[in-house]
């Protein structure tokens, strides 16, 4: 699909399966493209984190097993990477579409028009305001490798949804972006073991607050003097803030709603003045209303969102 300007790293994470011998099979018929990574089970974390190790490619984009890309997306957005790199061009950030696929309904793209103009390499300063829906997830970006190792992104092992770490941490350090205004990457969604279903998140609200506070302890994003880059980090906090929050209040067990309590607390502790942004933002203060009544509509709200953005 991209030929030799591409590499492939398979990181078999201890697979019970075929996965070893069917990769095995690619990598000796496209030797210089397929790489077999064998390892014991990491968990995804593990996995992503050994497969950027290993790179060699100048951009580095995680594809979860059960996903793709599209083949044409991806030949477009290879031809722009090989323009760069002819006009020794410096783009730090590729930022694509993506599309929720479930088996029964018709996708469903999220695009990035609002924030940023096609084509065209910008930055912060230059951008645009985001959508009510819109935050830059992993599945939109394609990172230089050297900036995500320049900003030592270290994620849990055996932990689900660092994806949320692993997108935001390096922000920072972007510079330069460019949209390209093609449908990626192509994201399954509809299975019942899947990580993001409500059951599953609500069975692994640990880990995704272990994930939330290291967002929070891993960048003083009022330190940035960048408002635009601020503004686009806020609202991937005020994202996991508003999804933590939620689940803690359906689970509804006294040692959940305690949770709930310590996780803004901690906010609060970490930084009043990212407290006070979350509290009174048009999304996530709604997650943390007082009484019976803001608890019930909370829940409301979220069900609401859930089929808004495509949430399982």
């Amino acid at each position: 699909m991209g030929g030799e300007q591409v590499e492939i790293l398979v990181v078999n994470d201890g697979s019970t399966d075929q996965t070893e011998a069917i990769a095995n099979t690619y990598a000796a018929k496209y030797p210089s493209i397929v790489k077999v990574i064998n390892q014991e089970n990491l968990g995804h974390s593990g996995a992503v984190g050994t497969g950027l190790r290993h790179a060699t490619g100048k951009y580095f984009k995680v594809v979860d097993s059960d996903d793709r890309l599209d083949a044409d997306s991806l030949k477009k957005v290879l031809q722009r990477i090989e323009q760069w790199q002819k006009n020794d061009t410096n783009v730090d950030l590729i930022v694509c579409n993506y599309v929720y696929e479930k088996s029964g309904e018709p996708p469903y793209v999220v695009n990035y028009r609002k924030a940023f103009t096609d084509d065209k390499i910008e930055g912060w300063d230059e951008t645009s305001n985001f959508g009510l829906t819109q935050y830059l997830i992993m599945h939109a970006q394609i990172f230089k490798t050297s900036i995500l190792r320049e900003s030592h992104v270290q994620l849990p092992l055996h932990t689900f949804y660092v994806d949320n770490l692993f997108a935001y941490q390096p922000l920072p350090l972007v510079k330069t972006i460019c949209y390209l205004d093609v449908d990626l990457y192509r994201y399954f969604i509809g299975r019942d073991d899947q990580s993001i279903t409500t059951k599953n998140m609500m069975d692994r609200i640990d880990q995704q607050l272990l994930v939330t506070k290291l967002m929070i302890d891993v960048t003083d994003i009022y330190s940035l003097n960048n408002p635009k880059l601020t503004a686009c980090m806020e609202r991937n906090l005020s994202s996991v803030m508003s999804i933590s929050s939620v689940l803690l209040l359906m689970i509804g067990t006294e040692d959940a709603l305690k949770k709930r309590t310590d996780l803004w607390n901690y906010v609060k502790a970490s930084s009043p003045q990212l407290y006070r942004r979350l509290r009174f933002h048009r999304v996530c203060g709604l997650t943390y209303l007082p009484t019976k009544i803001g608890s019930w509509a909370t829940k409301i709200g979220y069900n609401v969102a859930r089929k808004i953005v495509k949430f399982q």
